[in-house]
């Protein structure tokens, strides 16, 4: 089905695009988040890495 010859194209274009701007802005957030919180675990397993082999010393 064809869209009315009416409706405004570029207003449904630009509503469109920046709804794909935020879904691809909440995905990479998402991402980063996973990330941190990788990056959190390592730093504390290598802080427990450190302490431990100095103790060890």
């Amino acid at each position: 089905m064809l869209p009315p010859f009416c409706c405004n194209g570029s207003s449904d274009h630009q509503q469109r695009r920046r709804q794909h701007q935020e879904r691809k802005m909440a995905m990479l957030m998402f991402w980063r988040d996973g990330l941190e919180r990788q990056l959190a675990a390592l730093n504390a397993t290598i802080g427990t890495l450190h302490d431990q082999m100095q103790r060890d010393a």
